[in-house]
């Protein structure tokens, strides 16, 4: 027993130094995912520069992270640093899609493969975000092309079947993201045929107008048939 108190200070040194990594991790999953969340707000702004700027601390942070805990696999992996590398996966996916820009890739990012999905599933609802402020200004193709893009990642989401223990609970997350798009697709038809309806009403106004300056003599069928005086 006389080596005990030997062995229990090599074990307090060595978890003191986990410790400490612990803390930094934390303070550091903070940071990510608070950056992360102003780019998405600036590119819901369409404030470029300013979203650029908070992707590449975000990337910055996202890097020191894992050098940092390269020898705590165990840190690493714990929930509070997926989760704040998960908010960095949606962050930089949300952004290339608004902005049309190519899809960034897991190995792009540097995260494991359970974190990218589950960042995927929650971009569906930052695009529903962006088709709601489009919306408001009419009925956009644009919308319609994010629709589809979320459809595309549902189309993924779903064939990933396996246990949440693998996927850390992507199934929850594809089920919400369903119920996401198919609200979407009911607001982008609505402002469809609102726009087609508000276009028809605006040619028939257009036409009774035309039609009550009509010359004396000169049917009203002429303005609302053009192919009348044929």
């Amino acid at each position: 027993m006389h080596k005990l108190e030997e062995i229990a200070d090599q074990i307090r040194q060595s978890l003191d130094v986990k410790n400490a990594a612990r803390d930094k991790a934390l303070a550091q999953a903070r940071a990510l995912t608070r950056h992360c969340a102003l780019a998405i707000r600036a590119v819901h702004r369409d404030e470029t520069d300013v979203m650029q700027v908070h992707l590449d601390e975000a990337r910055k942070l996202a890097e020191t992270l894992g050098s940092d805990l390269a020898q705590f696999s165990d840190l690493y992996y714990a929930g509070y640093t997926q989760d704040a590398l998960k908010e960095y996966a949606e962050a930089n996916i949300t952004c290339a899609l608004i902005q049309h820009q190519p899809l960034p890739t897991p190995d792009d990012l540097g995260v494991i493969h359970p974190t990218y999905l589950n960042g995927l599933a929650e971009v569906v609802g930052e695009l529903r975000r962006r088709c709601l402020d489009i919306l408001r200004h009419g009925y956009s193709e644009e919308a319609e092309g994010l629709l589809g893009h979320m459809d595309d990642i549902f189309s993924v989401l779903v064939t990933m079947d396996y246990p949440d223990a693998i996927t850390n609970g992507l199934r929850r997350q594809a089920d919400v993201a369903r119920s996401i798009i198919e609200r979407t697709r009911g607001d982008i038809t609505f402002s469809q045929r609102g726009e087609h309806l508000e276009r028809s009403l605006s040619r028939l106004s257009q036409q009774l107008t035309g039609s009550e300056s009509l010359p004396e003599g000169q049917p009203a069928t002429s303005i609302l048939d053009p192919e009348a005086d044929n």
